[in-house]
């Protein structure tokens, strides 16, 4: 199967159906963020706080697998010269529509984010990677390619599943109202899938997704060579039953010395 192209036409399905990381802001966002007033998200719910960002204004900014008319134009609106690289064609289209209305300088460009050689050594100031590495088997390739594309001295923020969240099939619990641990980790579809899970995949049409280990997520970006300066968890209790018992994702702050 390959797996690049198969979450491309997931994501693109997901974005013309106007998933929940598919819908653009609006104006009155875009224009409280010239204004100063502006918060985005690395993980479900909680802003990232805006002392991980230091001075937007004329920093270079790679907003890494995260299309969809949300981040990339606050980003944009704030000050930042942004380029939003993302799988989805969809998803990259929403950043292009809203950098045209509103006149943002937001370059986008379709790609794999485990693969960013057409971005010159040292070219970004700061990586703006939410949660989405959950889509791709490995994830410490990802680590590698930011610390080559960010500057010294530069940030990279980015936000991951928590991975006890792929013990648990989260649909079956919402059914069932029990959290029973039905897989074991790591988790990677759809090896990981009886044939229930496979035809369930099918039909849903998502996107493929894979657990990853802290040792590959915080360790990952250490042996890259990475700082890790701060982190904080997050829950989604509408979303994932085990929100109402354990954090279901992370988000960390990592800088390039």
């Amino acid at each position: 199967m390959d797996i690049l192209e198969y979450n491309r036409q997931a994501w693109n399905r997901e974005s013309l159906n106007d998933g929940e990381w598919s819908v653009p802001v609006s104006e009155e966002i875009i224009s409280a963020a010239r204004n100063g007033a502006w918060q985005v998200v690395l993980t479900p719910l909680k802003p990232v706080p805006k002392s991980w960002f230091g001075n937007l204004h004329g920093k270079k900014v790679l907003c890494l697998a995260s299309g969809g008319g949300q981040q990339a134009p606050v980003l944009a609106a704030a000050g930042a010269i942004v380029v939003s690289f993302d799988l989805s064609d969809v998803q990259l289209e929403k950043d292009r529509m809203l950098a045209k209305r509103h006149k943002l300088d937001i370059t986008c460009i379709r790609g794999d984010m485990a693969d960013l050689s057409q971005f010159a050594v040292e070219s970004f100031d700061l990586i703006f990677h939410p949660v989405s590495n959950v889509f791709v088997p490995d994830v410490e390739i990802v680590w590698q390619q930011c610390y080559r594309v960010l500057k010294p001295k530069g940030d990279l923020l980015a936000g991951f599943m928590n991975p006890s969240l792929f013990l648990f099939d989260h649909d079956e619990s919402e059914r069932s109202g029990k959290i029973e641990v039905k897989y074991k980790l790591p988790y990677a579809e759809p090896d990981s899938l009886d044939q229930a899970g496979l035809k369930e995949l099918e039909e849903s049409g998502r996107a493929l997704e894979f657990s990853h280990s802290l040792q590959t997520q915080i360790g990952g970006q250490l042996k890259a060579g990475f700082v890790i300066a701060d982190l904080y968890e997050d829950y989604w209790p509408n979303a994932v039953p085990l929100s109402k018992f354990s954090p279901t994702s992370i988000a960390t702050r990592a800088t390039k010395p």
